[in-house]
Protein backbone atom coordinates (compact mmCIF):
# COMPACT_ATOMS: atom_id res chain seq x y z
CA UNK A 1 0.00 0.00 0.00
CA UNK A 2 1.35 3.41 -0.83
CA UNK A 3 2.31 5.62 2.13
CA UNK A 4 -0.35 8.43 1.44
CA UNK A 5 -3.08 5.74 1.49
CA UNK A 6 -1.55 3.99 4.58
CA UNK A 7 -1.60 7.81 6.40
CA UNK A 8 -5.36 7.55 5.22
CA UNK A 9 -6.26 5.11 7.47
CA UNK A 10 -6.81 2.58 4.54
CA UNK A 11 -5.55 -0.03 7.10
CA UNK A 12 -8.89 -0.37 8.79
CA UNK A 13 -10.76 -1.42 5.21
CA UNK A 14 -12.87 -4.19 4.27
CA UNK A 15 -10.19 -6.39 1.98
CA UNK A 16 -13.30 -6.12 -0.46
CA UNK A 17 -12.58 -2.27 0.06
CA UNK A 18 -9.04 -2.66 -0.26
CA UNK A 19 -9.42 -4.85 -3.13
CA UNK A 20 -11.37 -2.42 -4.97
CA UNK A 21 -9.19 0.69 -3.87
CA UNK A 22 -5.74 -1.21 -5.27
CA UNK A 23 -7.01 -2.01 -8.31
CA UNK A 24 -8.33 1.45 -9.43
CA UNK A 25 -4.68 2.56 -8.42
CA UNK A 26 -3.24 -0.51 -10.68
CA UNK A 27 -5.34 0.53 -13.36
CA UNK A 28 -4.54 3.97 -13.69
CA UNK A 29 -1.33 2.98 -13.88
CA UNK A 30 0.35 3.23 -9.69
CA UNK A 31 2.77 0.25 -9.82
CA UNK A 32 3.02 -0.81 -6.31
CA UNK A 33 -1.07 -1.31 -6.50
CA UNK A 34 -1.24 -4.77 -7.89
CA UNK A 35 1.18 -6.00 -4.56
CA UNK A 36 -1.61 -4.32 -1.86
CA UNK A 37 -4.36 -6.22 -4.40
CA UNK A 38 -2.32 -9.01 -4.12
CA UNK A 39 -1.68 -8.74 -0.07
CA UNK A 40 -5.49 -8.10 0.50
CA UNK A 41 -7.09 -10.79 -1.61
CA UNK A 42 -4.33 -13.66 -1.53
CA UNK A 43 -5.44 -14.64 1.98
CA UNK A 44 -8.73 -14.99 1.20
CA UNK A 45 -8.50 -16.70 -1.83
CA UNK A 46 -5.99 -18.62 0.26
CA UNK A 47 -8.79 -19.90 2.62
CA UNK A 48 -11.26 -20.26 -0.58
CA UNK A 49 -9.33 -23.02 -1.96
CA UNK A 50 -7.80 -24.61 1.21
CA UNK A 51 -11.83 -25.69 1.51
CA UNK A 52 -11.67 -27.47 -0.97
CA UNK A 53 -9.25 -30.15 0.59
CA UNK A 54 -6.84 -29.32 -1.39
CA UNK A 55 -2.76 -29.84 0.27
CA UNK A 56 -0.53 -26.42 0.41
CA UNK A 57 1.03 -27.32 -2.69
CA UNK A 58 -2.08 -27.17 -4.76
CA UNK A 59 -3.32 -24.68 -3.11
CA UNK A 60 -0.77 -22.41 -4.13
CA UNK A 61 -1.00 -23.91 -7.84
CA UNK A 62 -4.63 -22.74 -8.09
CA UNK A 63 -4.02 -19.00 -6.27
CA UNK A 64 -1.65 -18.67 -8.11
CA UNK A 65 -4.04 -19.89 -11.50
CA UNK A 66 -6.41 -17.28 -10.06
CA UNK A 67 -3.92 -14.14 -10.41
CA UNK A 68 -2.48 -15.41 -13.80
CA UNK A 69 -6.23 -15.30 -15.35
CA UNK A 70 -6.99 -12.24 -13.42
CA UNK A 71 -3.79 -10.36 -14.88
CA UNK A 72 -5.07 -11.58 -18.34
CA UNK A 73 -8.40 -11.21 -18.55
CA UNK A 74 -8.53 -7.89 -15.65
CA UNK A 75 -9.88 -5.89 -18.19
CA UNK A 76 -13.10 -7.40 -18.43
CA UNK A 77 -13.50 -6.28 -15.04
CA UNK A 78 -15.81 -2.72 -15.20
CA UNK A 79 -16.95 -2.25 -11.79
CA UNK A 80 -13.85 -1.78 -9.44
CA UNK A 81 -16.19 -2.93 -6.09
CA UNK A 82 -16.66 -6.62 -8.47
CA UNK A 83 -13.10 -7.46 -8.58
CA UNK A 84 -12.86 -9.48 -5.12
CA UNK A 85 -15.99 -11.48 -6.33
CA UNK A 86 -14.37 -11.79 -9.54
CA UNK A 87 -11.08 -13.25 -7.82
CA UNK A 88 -13.31 -15.31 -4.94
CA UNK A 89 -15.50 -17.03 -8.35
CA UNK A 90 -12.12 -17.72 -10.28
CA UNK A 91 -10.85 -19.31 -7.07
CA UNK A 92 -13.43 -21.59 -6.40
CA UNK A 93 -13.81 -22.54 -10.12
CA UNK A 94 -10.17 -23.39 -10.23
CA UNK A 95 -10.38 -24.91 -7.02
CA UNK A 96 -13.64 -27.40 -7.57
CA UNK A 97 -11.53 -27.75 -11.44
CA UNK A 98 -8.37 -29.35 -9.42
CA UNK A 99 -9.84 -31.34 -7.17
CA UNK A 100 -11.55 -32.83 -10.13
CA UNK A 101 -8.88 -33.83 -12.04
CA UNK A 102 -7.15 -35.12 -8.88
CA UNK A 103 -9.60 -37.61 -8.21
CA UNK A 104 -9.14 -38.63 -11.59
CA UNK A 105 -5.96 -39.15 -10.96
CA UNK A 106 -5.50 -40.57 -7.62
CA UNK A 107 -3.20 -43.10 -7.56
CA UNK A 108 -4.18 -47.02 -6.50
CA UNK A 109 -2.41 -48.82 -4.59
CA UNK A 110 -0.82 -51.84 -5.53
CA UNK A 111 -2.68 -54.22 -2.80
CA UNK A 112 -5.57 -52.71 -3.74
CA UNK A 113 -5.35 -52.84 -7.45
CA UNK A 114 -4.12 -56.76 -6.90
CA UNK A 115 -7.28 -57.97 -5.44
CA UNK A 116 -9.34 -56.12 -7.84
CA UNK A 117 -7.57 -57.79 -10.93
CA UNK A 118 -7.79 -61.28 -11.97
CA UNK A 119 -5.48 -63.62 -11.01
CA UNK A 120 -3.22 -64.09 -14.53
CA UNK A 121 0.14 -63.61 -15.63
CA UNK A 122 1.14 -60.36 -16.84
CA UNK A 123 1.21 -59.86 -20.74
CA UNK A 124 5.19 -59.57 -20.49
CA UNK A 125 5.52 -62.94 -18.42
CA UNK A 126 3.10 -64.64 -21.39
CA UNK A 127 5.36 -62.91 -24.21
CA UNK A 128 8.61 -64.28 -22.31
CA UNK A 129 7.26 -67.42 -22.17
CA UNK A 130 5.67 -68.32 -25.21
CA UNK A 131 9.19 -66.94 -26.82
CA UNK A 132 10.73 -69.65 -24.38
CA UNK A 133 8.23 -72.22 -25.89
CA UNK A 134 8.89 -71.37 -29.48
CA UNK A 135 12.69 -71.39 -28.94
CA UNK A 136 12.48 -75.23 -26.93
CA UNK A 137 10.29 -76.39 -29.39
CA UNK A 138 12.44 -74.93 -32.79
CA UNK A 139 15.55 -76.99 -31.24
CA UNK A 140 13.38 -80.10 -30.52
CA UNK A 141 12.56 -80.35 -34.39
CA UNK A 142 15.72 -79.50 -35.58
CA UNK A 143 16.96 -83.13 -33.74
CA UNK A 144 16.41 -86.53 -35.61
CA UNK A 145 12.71 -87.96 -35.86
CA UNK A 146 14.07 -90.52 -33.54
CA UNK A 147 14.82 -88.40 -30.83
CA UNK A 148 12.06 -86.05 -31.38
CA UNK A 149 9.52 -89.06 -30.30
CA UNK A 150 12.13 -89.51 -27.26
CA UNK A 151 11.83 -86.29 -25.50
CA UNK A 152 8.37 -86.02 -26.37
CA UNK A 153 7.58 -88.97 -24.99
CA UNK A 154 9.74 -88.14 -21.67
CA UNK A 155 8.40 -84.29 -22.01
CA UNK A 156 4.98 -85.36 -21.51
CA UNK A 157 4.73 -88.29 -19.06
CA UNK A 158 5.82 -88.25 -15.53
CA UNK A 159 7.08 -91.92 -15.31
CA UNK A 160 7.44 -93.38 -18.87
CA UNK A 161 6.95 -97.15 -19.61
CA UNK A 162 10.00 -97.82 -21.21
CA UNK A 163 8.89 -101.59 -22.17
CA UNK A 164 6.57 -99.82 -24.27
CA UNK A 165 8.49 -96.92 -25.21
CA UNK A 166 11.59 -99.61 -26.51
CA UNK A 167 8.76 -101.26 -28.76
CA UNK A 168 7.82 -97.98 -29.78
CA UNK A 169 10.83 -96.46 -30.73
CA UNK A 170 12.70 -99.48 -31.45
CA UNK A 171 15.19 -99.78 -28.82
CA UNK A 172 16.83 -101.63 -26.27
CA UNK A 173 15.31 -100.66 -22.36
CA UNK A 174 19.03 -99.86 -21.00
CA UNK A 175 19.59 -96.99 -24.44
CA UNK A 176 16.55 -95.15 -23.92
CA UNK A 177 18.10 -93.57 -20.65
CA UNK A 178 21.92 -92.61 -22.21
CA UNK A 179 20.30 -91.92 -25.64
CA UNK A 180 17.60 -89.33 -23.98
CA UNK A 181 20.76 -87.38 -22.40
CA UNK A 182 22.15 -87.42 -26.64
CA UNK A 183 19.11 -85.84 -27.52
CA UNK A 184 19.01 -83.63 -24.68
CA UNK A 185 22.86 -82.79 -25.37
CA UNK A 186 21.69 -81.79 -29.04
CA UNK A 187 18.64 -79.53 -27.65
CA UNK A 188 20.86 -77.62 -25.96
CA UNK A 189 23.23 -77.35 -28.47
CA UNK A 190 20.72 -76.34 -30.82
CA UNK A 191 19.45 -73.47 -27.87
CA UNK A 192 22.94 -72.40 -28.01
CA UNK A 193 22.76 -71.51 -31.64
CA UNK A 194 19.34 -70.24 -31.72
CA UNK A 195 17.26 -72.88 -32.40
CA UNK A 196 18.01 -72.86 -35.77
CA UNK A 197 17.21 -75.82 -37.94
Amino acid sequence: MSEDRRAEGQLDQSPWDMASGAFIAWRSGEPGAMDELVSAMTPVLWHVVRAYGHDRQSAEDVVQATWLAFVRSHQTIKDPQAVASWLITSARRGAAAHARTARRALPVEDESLHAALPDTESAEALAVLGDERSRLWGAVASVDERCRKLLRVVAFMDRPDYQSLSKDLDMPVGSIGPTRARCLAKVRTALAKGGER
